[in-house]
């Protein structure tokens, strides 16, 4: 009975020591996949408007692209000026052809497109499933995002060239009939309309409770969201088509004027401007992260700016002028140039990454998710470059589990011996 006992006992030890080991194995695999990378794997995997957000801040949460491999290129019929929207896994972009296209965001092919009376250069907004966008047939349109089907479409007085934002049910646009419009997200019903001096081509930031634009007519405007009530507005020197980004309490937006404003959030009182010195305008429109603005110019270069003193931090010439507006993806900025060029630059530095040439100018600013970057190109296609979407689990070793492990396993290994010994002497 004892030799039996004892033959168990060791049996249950070396279970014991086993099970030990895949606890272990186990634990050092899970730790791999944290809830916080889980968590912002998921949430980078969207850019649904203009700028990412309502605020037009431009930034995602996930590294941008460290290479400029293509990973497919779509070509539509005409040149493309539209920025990409990615949500769900599909890429929306207009195009002068006058379509508006789905496209698998992974592989690159066609899920639908819809046909419009114009060309389009807005860029799309996707919110609960619509995707809005307006069109030089002075529409403002709204399709489901999974097939392209109309929802509601609405008549302007001239073309749509601005990028709709959607908060609160709301839809707001501008278009080039001099208005902003306010419109019901669900059925396309106007709510209110501002009228301006001039052409609104600038996109709607909507943060706190207000709408915050510019005007061909030199003013960066602040509306109630809900009613339209004016607010307050801020006279620049020249033409405002550049899209506004709200941080932290303050307005950033570049003019014709050649300045780059600061403008407090709540009165519109100057905080600062910055003056780009070559006498060429800014359409650009700025992006706001960790306490710097970058900003695009027509003299060819990015600027980096001190976000509370407007003080220049540094400067990158491109090789051609710079409409488009930057993206931020954590430590780069990703911004398309009028020389046919993509440029990646050191968020810090300035330093060029990398580039990548198209065939045709670029208008169209990037959208960056999962170390991705979509843009369009007045070569008629719109690329995907970057690294591979696939990612690879981290291989960072719990050593906890394996000293753990190991001490359990010496334990188990002088208790046999020690049972094993004891059977020998009895022998003996």
């Amino acid at each position: 009975m004892q030799k039996i006992f004892e033959s168990i006992t060791v049996g249950l030890m070396f279970i014991i020591m086993f099970s030990t080991l895949l606890f272990a194995a186990s634990q050092t695999e899970i730790s791999n996949q944290t809830p916080d990378s889980i968590s912002q794997e998921a949430s980078s995997g969207w850019w649904p408007m203009f700028h990412n957000n309502l605020s037009h801040e431009g930034v995602s949460p996930a590294n941008g692209p460290t290479t400029n491999q293509t990973l497919w290129s779509y070509t539509t019929s005409g040149r493309i000026w539209s920025s990409p929207a990615v949500t769900d896994g599909l890429l929306f972009v207009g195009s002068f052809d006058k379509n508006m296209y789905a496209l698998d965001a992974t592989k690159g092919t066609l899920a639908w497109n819809f046909l419009t009376g114009g060309q389009i250069y807005t860029s799309p907004a996707v919110s609960d499933g619509i995707v809005y966008f307006g069109s030089n047939d002075h529409q403002v349109y709204a399709l489901s995002a999974n097939n392209g089907n109309l929802v509601w479409n609405f008549t302007t007085g001239k073309e749509v060239q601005s990028n709709p934002a959607v908060a609160n049910g709301i839809v707001y646009v501008g278009s080039n009939d001099h208005n902003l419009y306010a419109l019901n997200s669900t059925n396309g019903a106007l709510i209110w309309s501002y009228p301006t001096g001039s052409t609104v081509i600038s996109s709607p930031a909507v943060d706190n409770g207000a709408v915050f634009f510019g005007s061909y007519d030199r003013k960066v405007y602040a509306l109630d969201a809900t009613n339209g009530q004016l607010l307050w507005n801020y006279i620049t020197d020249s033409y405002v088509e550049s899209s506004p980004a709200v941080s932290k309490g303050i307005v950033y937006i570049g003019s014709y004027d050649n300045h780059t404003y600061a403008l407090d959030e709540s009165t519109g009182e100057q905080l600062w401007n910055f003056p780009e010195t070559n006498d060429l305008c800014i359409q650009s429109s700025p992006a706001v992260a960790n306490g710097v603005v970058y900003i695009g110019s027509y003299d060819s270069h990015v600027y980096a700016l001190n976000a509370i003193t407007g003080n220049e931090i540094w400067n990158y010439k491109c090789g051609g002028s710079v409409f488009s507006s930057p993206a931020i993806a954590n430590n780069s900025i990703i911004v398309t140039c009028f020389d046919n060029k993509t440029y990646a630059l050191d968020a810090a530095t300035g330093n060029l990454i990398w580039t990548y040439q198209t065939g045709g100018n670029l208008y169209s600013s990037v959208a960056t998710i999962c170390g991705v970057a979509y843009f369009g190109s007045y070569d008629k296609s719109i690329y995907a470059i970057g690294a591979s979407t696939t990612t690879t689990p981290s291989t960072t070793t719990n050593y906890t589990y394996i000293i753990v492990a190991v001490i359990v396993v010496l334990i188990v290994i002088a208790a046999v011996a020690l049972v094993l010994t004891r059977r020998r002497k009895q022998k003996q």
